[in-house]
C-alpha cells in the first residue's frame, strides 16, 4: 500500500516536473527571441545612422571641393588676367624701343655727316696753317716737342731721379723690415755637422771583443758598413770614422745591438748590420714625419715622406739638408703670411724645394730637375713643384717661387749654418770612391782614413790575385791623373772568396 502510493507520488512529481520544465522552457525560448530581436533592431538603427552620417559627410567634401575648386578658377582667372597685361605692356615697350632704334639710328646718320664735314673743316685749316706757317703737320709737331723737351728736360730729369730714389729707398726700407721681422721670429740653431761617430762602451774590455781573433771583427764591421772603427785609448769609447752620416749610423747602431747581445762574431755582425739598416729605414720615415709636424704640412705621400727624411743624412756646404728645408719652410711661411702670397703652397714649396738632394746621387741631373720630377710623380700641384726649379733661377716666374728662394738664401746666410771645407772635403771623397766604382769587377769601394786610404773590394769569380795587382795599379794611376790631393793616398785591393755550407 505505501509502495504504491509513494510510486502514485512519484508519478506525479515527474508529470508536475516535465509541465513545469517546459513552461519555463518555452519562457526562456521568448525571451532570447526578444532580445534577439532586440539586437537586430539595434543594429538597424544604427545602421541608418551610419549611413545618413556618411551621406552628411560627403555632401560635406563634395561642398569644400566644389570651394576649392571655385577658389582655384578665381586664381587662375587672375594670373591669366596679369600675363595678358604683361603681355601688352611688352608689346607697347616693344614699339617704343623700335620707334627709340629708328630715331637713333637717323640721329646716328646726322652725326656722321657731321663729322666728315667736321674733318674737311679740319683738313682745309692744316692746309691753311701749313701754307702759313711753311711747315707740315709732322714738322710742326716735332718742332713743338723740341721746343718742349728743351724747357723742361732738365726739371723732369731732376723729378724722375727723385722719384726714383724715393721709391727704391721705400721698398728697400720695406723689404729690410719685412725681412729682419721674419728672421727674428724663426730663429733657429746649427751645429756643425762632423766625420766621426762616437760609441760609448760598457767597458774597456769590449773593445778587445769588438776588435775580434786578429782583427776579423773589426774588419767584418769596416767591410760591411764602409766605416773605419778608432780604437785608441780614450776610455768606454771607440769612433766610427766615415764621410757618409748613413754609413757611420748603420754602424753604430750596429754596434749597440752587438754589445747588447753579447756575441759577436762575423755571423752575427752581419746580422746586426742588416737589422741596423732596417731600423735605420724606420727612423728616416720618422723623421721625414717630424719635418711635416714641424712646419705644420700633411698629405704627403708615404714614399715622399720616406725620401724627405733621407735628407736627415744629406748634407750641404755642411748643412744639415733636412733641418734647413725645415727651415727655409718656416721662413717662407711668414714671409707669404706678410706678403700676401699662398702660405700653404710657400710652406709645402720651401720644404720640399731640396728633395731632389735626397737621390741625386743616385739620378742622374741637378737636385732642382730631380726635385720637380718626384713632387709631378707623387701628384703634387704645378705650383709647388715649380717651387724646386725656381729656388735656384735669377728670375722666378710665381711670387711663392720668389719667396722660398729669399728664404733659402736666408738660411743659407745666417752665421755658422754652411762651412765650404766640410763640403769640399766630401765631394773630395766621393770623387775618390768615384774613381773605382766603374771599373769591371768592382764590387763596392770604401774611403776610408780620412780620404787617406782607398779600400776596394772585387768579385773573386771576376779578378784573380794577379788581377787584382793590376787593378790597384789602374786604380792608384787613375787618382794621380784625376785627382787633387795633400799627401799620398793608399789604395787597398781585397779579393775574399766565402764558402757556406749547412750541417744539418
Amino acid at each position: 500500500m505505501e509502495l504504491l502510493i509513494f510510486l502514485l507520488v512519484l508519478g506525479i512529481g515527474l508529470t508536475a516536473g516535465y509541465y513545469f520544465r517546459r513552461t519555463i522552457a518555452k519562457h526562456d525560448a521568448k525571451t532570447a527571441e526578444a532580445k534577439v530581436e532586440k539586437m537586430i533592431s539595434d543594429a538597424k538603427d544604427k545602421y541608418r545612422e551610419i549611413i545618413i552620417e556618411a551621406k552628411n559627410k560627403s555632401l560635406e567634401v563634395l561642398e569644400k571641393s566644389k570651394q576649392e575648386e571655385d577658389k582655384r578658377r578665381r586664381e587662375l582667372f587672375e594670373i591669366q588676367r596679369r600675363l595678358e597685361k604683361r603681355e601688352s605692356m611688352f608689346d607697347q615697350k616693344f614699339l617704343e624701343f623700335e620707334d627709340r632704334r629708328a630715331k637713333l639710328a637717323e640721329k646716328e646718320k646726322g652725326v656722321e655727316t657731321l663729322r666728315e664735314d667736321l674733318q674737311k673743316i679740319k683738313e682745309k685749316g692744316l692746309e691753311k696753317l701749313e701754307k702759313i706757317a711753311a711747315l707740315t703737320k709732322d714738322e710742326a709737331k716735332q718742332v713743338l716737342i723740341n721746343n718742349i723737351e728743351s724747357t723742361v728736360k732738365e726739371e723732369l730729369y731732376n723729378r724722375v731721379r727723385k722719384m726714383e730714389r724715393q721709391t727704391t729707398e721705400e721698398l728697400e726700407e720695406k723689404a729690410k723690415h719685412i725681412l729682419s721681422s721674419v728672421i727674428e721670429r724663426c730663429a733657429t740653431t746649427h751645429s756643425a755637422e762632423t766625420t766621426t761617430t762616437t760609441v760609448n762602451l760598457p767597458n774597456d774590455e769590449m773593445k778587445g771583443r769588438i776588435i775580434g781573433k786578429e782583427g776579423r771583427n773589426i774588419k767584418t764591421i769596416e767591410q760591411l758598413t764602409g766605416t773605419e772603427l778608432i780604437v785608441d785609448e780614450t776610455p768606454g769609447t771607440i769612433w766610427v770614422s766615415g764621410f757618409s752620416p748613413i754609413r757611420r749610423q748603420v754602424a753604430r747602431v750596429a754596434l749597440e745591438k752587438l754589445m747588447a747581445d753579447g756575441r759577436i762574431h762575423p755571423g752575427r755582425i752581419e746580422e746586426a748590420i742588416e737589422s741596423a739598416k732596417k731600423d735605420l729605414s724606420i727612423e728616416i720615415k720618422k723623421a721625414g714625419e717630424d719635418a711635416m709636424y714641424a712646419v705644420g704640412v700633411g698629405g704627403l705621400d708615404p714614399k715622399l715622406v720616406q725620401i724627405l727624411g733621407r735628407l736627415k743624412y744629406r748634407t750641404s756646404y755642411g748643412h744639415n739638408v733636412l733641418q734647413h728645408s725645415i727651415e727655409v719652410s718656416l721662413l717662407a711661411g711668414l714671409l707669404a703670411q706678410d706678403l700676401g702670397a699662398d702660405v700653404a703652397v710657400a710652406k709645402k714649396g720651401g720644404l720640399l724645394h731640396d728633395i731632389g738632394k735626397a737621390v741625386d746621387h743616385e739620378v742622374k741631373g741637378g737636385h732642382p730637375e730631380i726635385g720637380y720630377d718626384i713632387m709631378k710623380k707623387f701628384g703634387l700641384p704645378e705650383e709647388i713643384a715649380k717651387v724646386a726649379l725656381e729656388h735656384h733661377q735669377d728670375h722666378p716666374e710665381t711670387l711663392e717661387g720668389v719667396i722660398v728662394k729669399t728664404a733659402d738664401a736666408i738660411s743659407g746666410a745666417r752665421p755658422g749654418a754652411r762651412k765650404d771645407t766640410y763640403e769640399q772635403y766630401i765631394q773630395r771623397l766621393d770623387d775618390l770612391e768615384d774613381t773605382a766604382k766603374n771599373i769591371a769587377g768592382v764590387e763596392k769601394v770604401y774611403a776610408i782614413q780620412a780620404g787617406r786610404e782607398l779600400r776596394v773590394f772585387v768579385e773573386p769569380a771576376v779578378v784573380d790575385d794577379w788581377g787584382a795587382k793590376k787593378l790597384a795599379r789602374e786604380v792608384a794611376d787613375k787618382i794621380e791623373q784625376d785627382l787633387k790631393y795633400p799627401g799620398e793616398i793608399k789604395v787597398t785591393v781585397i779579393r775574399e772568396t766565402r764558402v757556406e755550407e749547412y750541417a744539418r
